[in-house]
């Protein structure tokens, strides 16, 4: 087995009064099918008190705690069911941050109008938390049986059509590879509220291994295009996660938070360039991204990202934009 990186050195926290949403995070049970650890609401608490000022979080679905049995297209509920407990929770013990203030649930959206009943029961479940909808569209090597171009799909369309009628906003998870379709989609469905995941999904593993040059080419002009579509807003993070990979948690110590940028800034910059502040957000996306490192240095990184910016545009990339799109 290969050897884990050491943690990385303990820094100190930048701007720490800066208020921040974290516009991403999951929660979740051990699954060694997935590659998972526990990551439940006390784990969450300990990283949230790593220093940085987080007043708010949005809970987005990943497929955890399902409900064991019912119809098959309403085990979902179970997973908004188990965010809102945990906001609810987390108030109780007085905590400062506003933990799931958002929730982004799932719904097969492949069900077309069908999917109203899906919707119905999230909001039933939270009715004072649940904001937007995702469905993964990204190519997914467990999944193979799913249409890579289920974006461009009537009843897909359909089912996106239902959550624009409710004012449910749809967070976008393609890979990169699949931008054009993106593209396409949000072209077509300019009621709907996009918010792309991921700074539009790098991938770095097989089989894009070793064409990272190729796929900035491609992933930039794409960028800058998807952009223009103003019902479209981009979230920033997700690139600490093995699907890109940059592979950190192979080295002999985890970045700092600088190196990250090393790394990744170009990223950030042409995203934020494209899209401007005021339709950028940022996410932790914990725990996928906690593989290179931890909250305090993720959050550290962020903000060397956006220091070019001035105060009101770094508080519309780190609490305002997302405070608008999901309503909290």
């Amino acid at each position: 087995m290969r050897k884990r990186a050491e943690p990385e050195v303990l820094e100190d926290v930048l701007e720490p009064e800066l208020p921040i949403v974290d516009a991403h995070y999951h929660l979740w049970d051990r699954d060694a099918s997935m590659q998972r650890e526990d990551y439940h609401l006390d784990h969450f608490i300990d990283d949230l008190a790593s220093g940085h000022n987080i007043e708010s979080t949005v809970f987005v679905e990943a497929e955890a705690r399902y409900r064991p049995d019912g119809p098959a297209q309403l085990r979902c509920v179970g997973e908004t069911e188990f965010a809102n407990a945990s906001g609810e929770e987390a108030a109780a013990l007085g905590l400062k941050t506003r933990i799931a203030a958002g929730i982004v649930a799932y719904a097969d959206l492949d069900l077309g109008a069908d999917v109203d009943a899906v919707l119905d029961a999230h909001q039933a479940a939270a009715p004072d938390r649940l904001r937007g909808i995702r469905d993964m569209a990204a190519l997914d090597r467990s999944a193979p049986e799913r249409d890579p171009h289920r974006l461009l799909q009537p009843d897909f369309r359909q089912g996106l059509r239902r959550l624009a009628a409710r004012g449910l906003t749809f967070d976008l998870y393609v890979f990169q590879v699949q931008l054009g379709d993106a593209i396409a989609t949000v072209r077509a469905l300019p009621e709907v509220t996009f918010v792309l995941n991921h700074l539009g999904g790098l991938i770095g593993i097989r089989p894009w291994v070793g064409r990272r040059d190729e796929l900035w080419a491609q992933w930039h002009d794409d960028i800058a295009t998807i952009a223009r579509e103003p019902n479209v807003y981009l979230k920033l993070g997700g690139l600490n996660m093995f699907i890109p990979g940059f592979n950190w948690h192979h080295g002999d110590r985890l970045p700092s938070s600088t190196q990250l940028v090393d790394a990744t800034g170009k990223y950030y910059s042409h995203g934020i360039e494209s899209f401007g502040p005021g339709r950028c957000m940022f996410g932790s996306n914990f725990p996928p991204d906690k593989l290179s490192g931890s909250y305090r240095t993720l959050w550290n990184s962020f903000k060397l990202v956006a220091s070019v910016y001035t105060a009101e545009e770094k508080a519309a990339m780190f609490a305002g934009t997302a405070s608008r799109v999901y309503r909290l």
